[in-house]
């Protein structure tokens, strides 16, 4: 399971990037961003 977490956070961290350097999605792009950063930072809380 936080295996898939940490797959997923690093996913939406490499779209949030293509997102912000190439396209306009405004929004959307740190809405994904936040779901990465949140899905990390509980991967650490849980201290595996």
């Amino acid at each position: 399971m936080s295996n898939l977490l940490y797959t997923i956070a690093i996913i939406l961290i490499i779209f949030w990037a293509i997102g912000f350097f190439a396209f306009s999605l405004g929004g959307m792009i740190h809405i994904l961003l936040v779901i990465a950063l949140f899905a990390i930072l509980f991967r650490i809380i849980k201290g595996r």
